[in-house]
């Protein structure tokens, strides 16, 4: 999680919280294709592979949830 950009962070606090690409995108006042490049190296750099046998979306908020475990309320 560490080696994440704010950007990429935040784009995955709001996956975690159930929003779409384009409902992302209008949050973040940025084009759908900004959130597809930020989901694209976020799964790169939590290493998250592609595969048919898991989702890639659902691995992500997964570690993401692990990783907030540890933070105050």
């Amino acid at each position: 999680m560490a080696s994440l950009t704010p950007r990429e962070h935040e784009t995955l606090s709001h996956m975690a919280a159930g929003l779409t690409n384009a409902a992302i995108a209008a949050r973040m006042e940025i084009s759908q294709r900004a959130v597809e490049k930020h989901t694209a190296m976020l799964f790169d750099k939590l290493e998250i592979p592609r595969t048919t046998a898991t989702h890639r979306r659902v691995q992500a908020v997964l570690r993401y949830l692990e990783g907030q475990e540890g933070d105050p309320p």
